[in-house]
């Protein structure tokens, strides 16, 4: 519950601290002093949108705390808990709003974003305004009413998880099928350069030594005349070559190391590089016998390596990168074709969850009509109660098309009233008028409150346009009310006023330059004036006086 509100330079209030109570507390006072004011100041603080005429003229900034009692509501205690924001005691919600317009939201003493202070701000308050009534001719806050006194989130739930699938599965659909078209040419060149590659089949690392058998071949004549003229050089010319030669110099130094031993190593060096030349001879020699240079092997090589060439220039790239971009494309087409199989599976997963929302929405469908029944017997009992002795209300839910997807279900809800005997039941702004629509509204909140638990209940000047017997009607459905929930209650009706265990009184001063709005906890004896004072005006009588009394005292 609301325990306390502190307001500093808000709109015409220089500073204000008001303790609640439990139970039922009205808020009255003169036209023009700003009765709704906390309420405002209070709605800042759970997150509403500020503007820079909020804060006081003259002054930099506006300040406003509100302190919640919260040890038996569990929903804000999780909601806390969640976001590590768990108070010692009380929870405390501020708001700072400077002059320019900037703002910042603080959460027992952790500034979080606004939108957080709106969340938690759900789960502590819920405020209803004078103007309510005006919305429950609308479709969408008739469906509302019936959904939060049907209580059935998890349905709700489902098909909000349904519609949102179906929505993302055509989405999906519709920018495959536009890319059909582009996909289908795209296939059809990945798939005749990916069968032209297979059918080249290239190897990997074949390329390096095609590369080199072209190179052997094409320089065929001159690799067998080299080698052979270079093996006449090393062994095979009878006149003079290399092995013989220095092996003629190996025995002459190393007999005259024999004699001199300072000639050793030369000896030594001398062996080993008649051993490397005679290796090397006997190499060169195994080489030049197994060239076998075919010229029909030469033309299939030559025939291999010349297209692998033109492929590469083909496809803008090295021939050695052929192989691995052979491989992309083949994943390429991999995936397009995957792009179909999804295409076909994304049409199978639409008509399934098309399914299962219909399924959740004929359960929806059916938990509306039976919470309608309810709910229009209820709504009709309290506006008898409310001064509409015939009223009669009827919650008509009707199916739509089965076949679409809507996020609300398939369900048309719709409102119908008559307020006379004999009159038909029809839509609502079509037979009541302002003062029996709020009468209707009250009757409604008075019911979704006892239904939804929301520790404290707001409601500013909801009954308007309600006078005499009905509006101490209206106050003693407030304080039935305020047995299980605070009630907070701005009203001008002395009838409403008197049933509050707390009264706070608001008055606007003003010294001829400044303005300024006070609100007091009256006493007993100052309610007895006020309550007159709604009664009579300023005009109190003895009278008047006795009148406030009896209304206090029942």
């Amino acid at each position: 519950m609301l325990l306390q509100l502190n307001i500093q330079n808000f709109a015409i209030v220089r500073s204000l601290d008001i303790d609640w109570q439990q139970g039922m507390t009205t808020i009255t006072g003169e036209t023009g002093a700003g009765k709704s004011i906390a309420i405002d100041a209070l709605g800042l603080c759970l997150g509403e949108r500020a503007t820079t005429n909020v804060v006081r003229p003259n002054c930099k900034k506006a300040e406003l705390a509100a302190s919640f009692e919260i040890t038996k509501n569990r929903p804000a205690k999780r909601w806390l808990k969640q976001h590590d924001l768990m108070p010692d005691e009380e929870c405390i919600l501020r708001r700072v709003i400077s002059a320019e317009g900037r703002s910042k939201s603080y959460i027992n003493g952790s500034q979080v974003p606004l939108t957080q202070l709106k969340e938690l701000g759900h789960l502590l308050i819920n405020i209803h305004g004078q103007h309510d009534h005006q919305l429950i001719v609308k479709a969408n806050e008739q469906r509302r009413i019936l959904d939060d006194y049907a209580d059935h989130k998890h349905l709700l739930d489902d098909i909000k998880y349904y519609y949102q699938q179906w929505h993302l599965l055509t989405k999906e659909l519709e920018q495959l099928q536009e890319s059909k078209l582009q996909r289908e040419a795209q296939q059809q060149l990945l798939q005749y350069q990916v069968t032209e590659l297979d059918e080249f089949s290239l190897q990997a690392d074949e390329f390096k030594t095609l590369e080199s058998d072209y190179k052997r071949h094409s320089h065929a004549q001159d690799i067998l005349n080299e080698t052979l003229h270079n093996l006449q050089i090393l062994s095979e010319n009878e006149q003079f070559n290399i092995v013989d030669s220095l092996r003629q110099c190996c025995e002459s130094i190393t007999s005259l190391s024999k004699i001199d031993v300072q000639l050793s190593d030369i000896a030594n060096l001398l062996n080993e590089s008649l051993i490397s030349i005679d290796d090397a001879n006997n190499d060169l020699k195994h080489y030049y016998d197994g060239l076998d240079l075919d010229p029909e092997a030469y033309s299939a090589i030559e025939e291999r390596y010349s297209l692998a060439v033109q492929l590469a220039k083909k496809h803008q790239l090295s021939p050695e990168k052929l192989v691995e971009h052979h491989a992309q494309l083949k994943q390429e087409l991999l995936s397009i074709s995957g792009d179909e199989t999804r295409l076909i599976n994304v049409i199978d997963e639409i008509a399934k969850t098309k399914q299962s929302y219909h399924d959740s929405a004929v359960l929806l469908s059916a938990s509306r009509n039976k919470s309608a029944i309810k709910l229009s017997k209820l709504i009709s009992k309290n506006m008898q109660a409310l001064n509409m002795p015939h009223g009669q209300f009827l919650i008509d839910v009707q199916q739509n098309d089965v076949k679409s997807v809507n996020v609300n279900g398939i369900d048309d809800v719709n409102f119908l009233v008559s307020i006379n005997p004999g009159q038909a039941q029809e839509a609502m702004n079509k037979v009541a008028s302002g003062g029996e629509l709020s009468r209707i509204s009250l009757a409604m909140q008075v019911i979704l409150a006892d239904k939804v638990v929301i520790p404290t209940l707001i409601f500013d000047e909801v009954d308007v346009g309600i006078s005499g017997p009905t509006a101490d009607m209206v106050g003693t459905k407030l304080q039935q009310l305020a047995k299980n929930t605070q009630v907070i209650c701005v009203t001008h009706l002395p009838q409403v006023a008197s049933k509050g265990h707390q009264q706070l009184f608001v008055a606007k001063l003003t010294d001829g330059e400044h303005t300024e709005t006070t609100v007091t906890e009256l006493s007993a004896q100052s309610r007895i004036k006020e309550i007159a004072r709604l009664l009579a005006g300023n005009s109190i009588t003895e009278h008047s006086l006795a009148n406030a009394q009896e209304l206090l005292a029942s």
